[in-house]
């Protein structure tokens, strides 16, 4: 059997799509499938910095293809960059798959499926879509102006939906809105996950409270709320926030008197990081619900740490924490709500120690990285062999 996975960013890179694609293509590779990783050369963090344009690792052959690397601080050059990546892209899969294979598509560029799909027919092979997003909805709620590109995305991104043998879902609020906008389409759910081995719960920290934030803080991240209850904060003693990662709003929380911010941190380091924080935040507009899903959710989990969540009470990552007992929920807009949150955490440590407890715990039922992996392995075999 043979797998092609597709996506702009793979391992050693460390975009958490192209990490998570990894983790399934290592496996499928360790246990004797063909298995193939058509990507760009470029690194996430430094658009400049390239990657050689082919190797293997772990039984994986990695095909990195040519694109103009603008990076994404300007739209007219990130356009450039999806538009070279599509046609690289879409060459290599027509040149790499064979009747019956099982190509793999993630949505880092938005639409790359429909590439994946041309290339399917044309060979004869199956497509999955991996949705970590639903494009051209999240553009537009994040006030990306469209115009009529949007009804021509959403022409685009339903043919390659319903023409995918299965469309995998990372949630149920996810899986109902993709059957609303795509009616009658094969939709599977498997969250993502992060990796319980190399994650692990640490000491929590003696001195200063800390509330971490890790990842990115981007266009969809809920910002507003966070910057003003650090306002609110900013005097209070023993208490610190630490925000690791990049994005759109990151140069928002530069600058605060109460904030350490630094950059990504390699994979190797993730754990210790994760574990410096007594509880995590994690952010999402409310309008996007259904239409993302953030990982860095999983992580948090995975270190033994409760999440704080702001973003729609209502919402998938509100009821799990709910369902779990390891975190809590503030609306958007609340910047009050959220610092008497953090003041009451503060004032009762042991709390957040019971509920990191439960984090974990609900962590290793649902979302290890074995779980999710063999799920997505299951499911491709079971396509390849139709």
């Amino acid at each position: 059997m043979k797998a092609v996975f597709v996506n702009r960013f793979f391992y050693p890179d460390l975009a958490p799509t192209g990490l998570l694609a990894a983790d399934v293509a290592f496996d499928l590779a360790r246990r004797g499938w063909e298995v193939h990783a058509v990507t760009s050369r470029q690194r996430y963090q430094d658009a400049g910095a390239g990657l050689p344009a082919g190797e293997t690792i772990s039984g994986v052959r990695v095909h990195r293809v040519w694109s103009t690397r603008f990076g994404r601080a300007g739209t007219l050059g990130r356009a450039f960059d999806y538009a070279s990546f599509y046609v690289s892209a879409t060459l290599a899969l027509v040149r790499l798959l064979r009747k019956g294979d099982v190509v793999v598509a993630k949505t880092d560029p938005p639409l790359i499926s429909v590439f994946a799909l041309l290339a399917a027919r044309m060979r004869g092979a199956r497509l999955v879509n991996w949705l970590e997003d639903v494009f051209p909805e999240v553009a537009q709620h994040v006030g990306m102006r469209l115009g009529p590109v949007a009804l021509i995305a959403k022409w685009l991104r339903n043919a390659s939906v319903r023409g995918a043998s299965a469309n995998v879902m990372l949630g149920a609020r996810m899986e109902a809105e993709v059957a609303r906008l795509v009616p009658g389409t094969r939709l599977e759910r498997i969250a993502d996950w992060a990796d319980g081995e190399a994650i692990r719960p640490l000491a929590f920290p003696s001195g200063k409270f800390v509330v971490g934030y890790s990842g990115n803080f981007g266009r969809a991240h809920e910002w507003e709320t966070v910057v003003r209850a650090i306002g609110l904060l900013r005097d209070e003693p023993g208490l610190a926030f630490s925000f690791t990662g990049g994005g759109h709003h990151f140069p928002r929380i530069v600058g605060l008197p109460n904030v350490v911010h630094r950059g990504y941190v390699p994979q190797e380091r993730l754990s210790e990081n994760l574990a410096a924080s007594d509880v995590h935040l994690v952010t999402l507009l409310p309008q996007l619900e259904g239409l993302i899903m953030p990982s860095k959710l999983y992580g948090a989990m995975a270190a033994g740490r409760p999440v704080l969540f702001v973003g729609d009470l209502d919402g998938e990552v509100a009821r799990m924490l709910r369902d779990h007992q390891c975190g809590l929920s503030v609306a958007a807009g609340d910047a009050e709500g959220l610092a008497k949150v953090v003041l009451d955490l503060k004032a009762h440590r042991e709390i957040c120690r019971e509920m990191g407890q439960r984090a974990r715990a609900a962590f290793e039922a649902h979302y290890d990285k074995p779980i999710g992996v063999e799920r997505w392995r299951v499911l491709l075999e079971k396509i390849a062999r139709a």
